[in-house]
């Protein structure tokens, strides 16, 4: 079973087309899109985040207002919290910013009406209540999209399950919900499954959880079991046979493998490979 994950670049897309590859959304790109594309065409969602983004700006340009929260935080007993900005190409600074500015709305609205050219800046309860609707929909989903798209160890042996998880938890309809989060739940879930739901997609993710001894038969089908189960037992064989092969012929004809290569080639800079370098931000 071979698969190539990738993202949507029009020539990745191509390439596998062309070879007759099957390819593997990376789902470190789809939540995020299936969240703009849950909330990008609400005039709400859109006119109230505006006016926050406008709010923090105002903060991040103005030292005087930044000493003024910083002192009526204090008289509130808030948490000394700055304002953070939003990233255009992540979503989860977006839902960071609406946290913090809700979590610090009192202090903001109260500085904001000290003075009069910042009045039309202050929240109304409209915007307010979006938001927070927003907010608890998209909240639970911060951490997945990370963690999904790591890159030092499998994650597709995860998918399965958190798929499982937002179908009848995380992204399921709660009837204590507002109308607007259950809305954005079900256009996001809907938005994943129908990227996730064809017949290959589906053989590769359960036979991932399968392999794996914390869900094995957990989060797959019952009429799906057997044909999982057989083609694992083949592909079992298979490499069975295959190391049979290997050991079996002289070490001058065995092929060096790509990790031994990089190994042989990494020999001359292992004092620099041994340093801990920081992490490139995403």
């Amino acid at each position: 079973m071979l698969w190539l994950p990738g993202d949507f670049v029009r020539n990745i897309v191509k390439a596998v087309a062309l070879n007759k590859w099957r390819r593997l959304q990376c789902f470190g790109h789809r939540l995020p899109l299936a969240i703009e594309n849950a909330v990008k065409d609400d005039s709400h969602i859109s006119r109230a985040t505006g006016l926050f983004k406008k709010l923090v700006g105002h903060f991040s340009h103005s030292w005087k207002k930044k000493v003024a929260l910083t002192e009526v935080q204090e008289e509130l007993h808030l948490p000394k919290h700055a304002l953070l900005t939003e990233c255009p190409t992540r979503w989860g600074s977006r839902q960071r910013m609406i946290e913090r500015v809700l979590e610090q709305q009192k202090a903001l609205s109260q500085v904001l009406l000290a003075d009069r050219k910042t009045r039309h800046l202050v929240p109304q309860w409209q915007d307010t209540d979006v938001l927070e609707s927003v907010s608890k929909a998209l909240k639970p989903l911060q951490e997945f999209t990370d963690a999904l798209s790591g890159e030092d160890y499998v994650s597709v042996l995860y998918l399965k399950p958190v798929l499982h998880l937002f179908n009848t938890k995380i992204l399921a309809v709660n009837d204590e919900d507002s109308d607007l989060t259950n809305a954005i739940k079900s256009n996001v879930l809907e938005y994943i499954n129908k990227n996730y739901d064809d017949e290959d997609t589906q053989e590769l993710l359960d036979m991932a959880s399968f392999l794996d001894p914390r869900f094995k038969t957990n989060y797959i089908a019952v009429d799906k079991l057997p044909n999982i189960k057989a083609k694992d037992a083949v592909n079992s064989e298979s490499t069975t046979e295959r190391q049979n092969v290997d050991t079996d012929l002289p070490s001058s004809a065995k092929k060096q493998s790509l990790w031994e290569a990089f190994l042989r080639l990494s020999q001359p800079c292992q004092h620099l490979c041994s340093l801990k370098m920081p992490l490139p931000l995403r």
